[in-house]
This record gives structure tokens, sequence and C-alpha cells, in this order.
């Protein structure tokens, strides 16, 4: 049997079979060798994000819409994933890798980082005929040997490009010496960086004015998200079965969604809601952290307020967003760096947001969504309020929202400024 791979490109005998990740179909490439004669194509390799096809998670679901809705031909992704396995495989007409990363706790990511690296470096050096490919590294993790990569990336006559993310030297989860590493980390990815990809005006801020003795390029691209509803009807089985399963009505409960971590203030969300009056749910889809949420039960005592309830984790992405749709309102306690997914994804599909009142979730929001402080009794006084709006305001604040999501925030536009960015290593805003 003979197959041709990626777009009518070299054809192969006894082709490739196909496999499952993450409950999408791909087909497996064999190990070969580069093709010749493309040489009017842009490599670009695309290290940090734990790959594609996307699970959950905001690097992730970044890097599956940029490949899905690629519109220039000329360029040529080549997406690293984390795994435990060392398979080749197409998707999105893409070129995905896996790196076998043994687990070994927090510092399996930076070992990731590495190897991907290292292994996209001798995939050019074994091809010859590639020019000038980009190397996009998410999150600032591999600081200290950043330097010997820019050297290899040199001679490859490539460039390296660099998403700093947030602050991750601000989360409250790292202890000091590791603060210290993220931070150093940082600066020196910064440092070696061609170009810096901003995905908040606030981070670029930041990093102009931080690091002002490297004069770094920069230039803002923000994250995108979708303002269109689910494919699932309110009735959809597998939805009904989740209000079911939780104790729950539509349009009848809060929602929060995002990792419970301290930095994202759960502790002040429950507190303040459980000082509230309302009579709906205060809903949690999160990431299990047992050792967190036991330090919030004895400080909280929240287990005695029926109406706080925690619903784990929710991998399907459509039942997720019919999940948002219909919750009466959303609950964002992010302060730490950057745009966040989750916060664009409530904006797209929740009519009434209440948020954290800093820099970057006003950046994102603007005049579409309600913030709050951590002054006491302001969050459960904003409740209150919003409890009693009508349904023709709320609705008023849903189209607020999504036009927000639709101006500022559209994946299109986004892929569009990459793909030029990729391919002319230049861009207006710098």
């Amino acid at each position: 049997m003979k197959i041709f791979i990626n777009r009518g490109r070299k054809k192969y005998e006894n082709g490739p079979e196909y496999i499952t990740i993450n409950n999408k179909t791909v087909r497996r490439l064999p190990e070969r060798p580069r093709d010749t004669g493309v040489e009017k194509e842009q490599e670009v390799f695309i290290i940090g994000s734990k790959g594609i096809p996307a699970l959950y998670g905001g690097f992730e679901t970044f890097v599956e819409k940029l490949t899905k809705h690629r519109i220039n031909e000329k360029l040529r992704y080549h997406v690293a994933r984390m795994a435990d396995d060392r398979i080749r495989y197409e998707y999105n007409g893409v070129e995905c890798f896996d790196v076998k990363v043994p687990h070994i706790g927090a510092a399996r990511a930076i070992w990731y980082d590495v190897s991907a690296l290292y292994s996209s470096i001798r995939w050019c050096r074994e091809n010859p005929d590639v020019r000038e490919p980009v190397f996009y590294v998410l999150a600032c993790r591999i600081g200290p040997l950043m330097g010997w990569f820019k050297r290899k990336i040199k001679k490859l006559g490539g460039l390296l490009y660099l998403n700093p993310d947030g602050h991750e030297w601000q989360r409250a989860k790292w202890s000091k010496p590791v603060q210290y590493y993220w931070k150093l980390s940082e600066r020196l990815m910064v440092k070696q960086a061609d170009f810096v990809i901003c995905d908040s005006e606030r981070i670029k801020g930041y990093i102009c004015k931080e690091y002002k003795s490297y004069a770094p390029r920069t230039v803002f691209i923000a994250y995108g998200a979708e303002a269109f509803p689910s494919h699932l009807s309110d009735r959809e089985g597998k939805y009904v079965s989740w209000l079911k399963e939780k104790g729950l009505t539509a349009g009848e409960y809060y929602l929060a969604v995002s990792r419970f971590v301290p930095e994202n203030n759960f502790e002040i969300m429950i507190r303040e809601f459980m000082e509230s009056d309302s009579k709906k749910d205060f809903v949690i889809i999160t990431t299990r952290n047992n050792r967190f949420q036991r330090l919030l039960e004895k400080r909280l005592h929240y287990s005695g307020d029926k109406r706080i309830k925690f619903a784990g984790s929710v991998y399907d992405a459509e039942l997720l967003k019919k999940i948002r749709e219909n919750a009466y309102a959303y609950f964002h306690g992010h302060e730490v760096g950057g745009t966040n997914p989750s916060l664009l994804e409530a904006l797209g599909s929740t009519d009434v947001n209440l948020l954290l009142d800093v820099e970057f979730n006003r950046e994102v929001a603007g005049n579409s969504a309600f913030y709050w402080t951590k002054k006491k009794g302001n969050f459960a006084e904003l409740i209150a309020r919003v409890d009693a709006m009508s349904q023709a305001e709320m609705h008023e604040m849903g189209i607020q929202a999504k036009r927000r999501i639709r101006e500022a925030y559209n994946w299109e536009d986004i892929v569009r400024k990459y793909e030029t960015l990729f391919l002319k290593h230049d861009a207006d805003d710098k």
C-alpha cells in the first residue's frame, strides 16, 4: 500500500498505522530521511507544551489552534510531546515527535524542554537543506543551559523565539530557592532570545523594563478563544448526567475553573461566598490538591456549606463549554501574570464574569466584566449585586464579553500574526 504524508510529500511503502492519542486518531510516521526539494518551507519547532492532540492546558490548546488554523502552507511545524514512548506521528498536518522523560517530579518539565530542544537541533543537523529554522520555546525553564543551546542554534542559522508566559517565579507553591531559579532562568532565556513573544501587554512591558540592558526584541500577540456556543444541547445526555451527579441545576450555579493553587485565591472566593446569602451553588472544577484542600477546610470549614461543591476535572472540551454557558456567573481569582486561557474561555461562554481586580484581568476583559478586591466583604457584596441582576442585564453583559473575544482574541487573527513573524522574522509591534 502506498500513502501520502504531509499533503503530497514523498510516498512511503507500507505506510504508517493509525493510532489514538488523547482520544483522537493520528497517523504514525516511520523514521525517515528528510525530503529534499522543499527549500521554500520554513521549519518551526515548538518546545514546551505537553504536545498535541491537546487534552487540556493553555500552551497545549495554543499549539492545537495554531496548527489547526494554519493559513500559509510554507510553514512546516514540528511539535514535541511529553510521553513515555518515542514515536513520530502526524496530526493537524504537523510532524509530532515524542520525547521520553523520566518521572522525576517538578524537574520533569525541565528535562523535557532540554531533550526536546536537543532533539530538534539534532534533526536540523541531520537535514542540511534546512534553512533558518525557528525554535519556539514556551516558558522559561531552561535558562542556565540556554547559552549552550543558542550557540548550536546559531550554527544552524536558526532563531530562538521565546514565550515567557506569566510570572512563574511569583507562584506561592515554590520555595524561595525555586523562585530564585525561575527568576534567574527567565533572565537568561530573555537574554538569549532573538524574539520574545508576549501574550499580554503587561508582560511585554515588564520584559522590556526588567531586562532593558539586553534590549529584547518583543512583540505582543494575544492568546485566543472562541465565542460560539457548545455543540451540545441543554438536554444532551452527558451534560444532564453531569448535573445530576453533582446535584446541580442549569443556570443556578456560580463556577470557577482553574488549578487549585493559592495564587488563584480560592480561599477568598470560598470564604466570601460562604458569607453571602446566595441561594445558588458554587461549583469548583479543578485539579486535585489534597494538601491545599485540607488546609482550606481547616481554615474555613467549607464542608458544612452544602452550596460549595468540588466537581473534579472535566477534560471533555464541549462538555466544559456547556457547563460554562449554563453557569449563572463565573468567578476568576487569578493574579499571577499573563493572559489566562480560562478567563478567555469564560468570556466567550459565560454572560457574567466576576474577576479579581488586577491589571492582567482588566487588560483582558476591559468593561465586559465586574471586578472584586481582596478587601473583606467586597466579593460577597458583588455576589449579592449579581444575584439581583435581571435577565436583560445579564444578557447585555454576555454580549459585551463575547464581543471582546471576537475583536481582540480570535484565533484567526492570532494565527496570522504568528505566521507573519515566523516567515518574515520581523514584526510591526516591537
